[in-house]
């Protein structure tokens, strides 16, 4: 009888623990389900956060009749200035092929007094040169030649996605020689200042941190960010509430991956701190697209000759819209001091 009552609880036992070994098993495989769909959920969002940071459906830039009427719009006076260098058939573009085998495309447009003086203008974020054509009109009428290339991805210029001013450097500094090229001197060089708003100041910035032309006297950025990983931080923060952990990292890795670098290594801040030459710094004191804050470490950082003007009241790359006269005047005097 007892042999009996040993065996019933021995099976029993058996039981309990096949039973304990199957709720586990269903514990697992509901822990695995929820943390594969954690895994698909977090690579499909980070496609998304790729697709819409740096190939957004809406490019403005790259319709460049829009972006003239757009500029005739905000600023009418414009026109006027646009028309007569089209009627003296001053507006010259040239194309290169970058190293990656897009076509570059850019425009250019001569001083009138033949000077050896270039501004060579950046733009922003799916823009184009149209963007910068007011700038352009201040540099034009200080004498100088102007050079506006179309950033790899828009206005004119062939590319996929945005480069968000870190690969876009080295385009840049493949336009750079040719603009020198353009209008040297009879000492076959020019002085040259490199001027951006926006993603084309961050453009400038990690330009000013590698080794540039004696030429190159001089750099302006208005309203840049301090690194992409910043800028993208704002925004998942701002635009969808969420937190940088895990998004931005998974995102960020897709990102070298498909095109060769990451946002932590895009960071205009690590640039200026190897930067030798002149800058200015502006920024919008209402900026909340490029938050204000961010241009203080970036003057911080920079060593050397450099100046900061915060615009009184302006939004994001409006400075020199909302104050014309004063834009022009900081950028002159500072500019004039190392360009002759």
């Amino acid at each position: 009888m007892n042999v009996n009552k040993d065996e019933k609880v021995k099976k029993a036992g058996i039981c309990r623990l096949f039973c304990i070994f199957a709720d586990m098993k269903k514990i697992f495989l509901s822990i695995l389900t929820i943390f594969l769909l954690l895994v698909v959920l977090m690579i499909a969002g980070s496609f998304y956060m790729l697709s819409y940071s740096l190939t957004p459906e809406n490019n403005k830039g790259r319709n460049i009749t829009k972006m003239y009427a757009r500029l005739y719009q905000d600023h009418p006076d414009m026109k006027p200035w646009v028309d007569s260098l089209q009627q003296a058939h001053a507006f010259h573009d040239t194309i290169i092929v970058a190293q990656d085998g897009d076509r570059h495309a850019a425009t250019w447009i001569p001083s009138s007094s033949g000077s050896h003086r270039v501004a060579f203008l950046i733009h922003g974020y799916t823009d184009s040169y149209v963007r910068m054509l007011p700038i352009a009109r201040i540099y034009y009428q200080m004498g100088y030649n102007v050079f506006l290339p179309d950033l790899h991805g828009n206005g004119r210029s062939e590319g996929e996605a945005q480069q968000m001013g870190w690969k876009d450097r080295l385009d840049v500094e493949e336009w750079i020689p040719i603009a020198n090229t353009l209008f040297a001197d009879s000492t076959g060089t020019t002085q040259m200042v490199l001027h951006g708003v926006s993603m084309g100041a961050a453009t400038t910035m990690c330009i000013s941190g590698d080794q540039t032309p004696s030429y190159v006297k001089c750099f302006v950025e208005d309203c840049g960010y301090t690194s992409v990983w910043d800028e993208f931080s704002e925004q998942l923060h701002e635009q969808f509430s969420l937190p940088d952990f895990p998004l931005l990292y998974t995102t960020s890795i897709l990102c070298d991956i498909r095109y060769g670098w990451n946002f932590t290594e895009a960071s205009p801040i690590e640039q200026v701190k190897k930067s030798t030459k002149p800058m200015l710094f502006i920024h919008g004191s209402n900026d909340s697209f490029v938050p204000t804050r961010m241009v203080y470490p970036l003057y911080k950082a920079k060593s050397g000759i450099k100046e900061l003007w915060v615009a009184p009241g302006s939004k994001h790359a409006r400075s020199q819209s909302d104050h014309p006269e004063e834009y022009a005047r900081k950028v002159e005097g500072f500019v004039s001091r190392f360009v002759h």
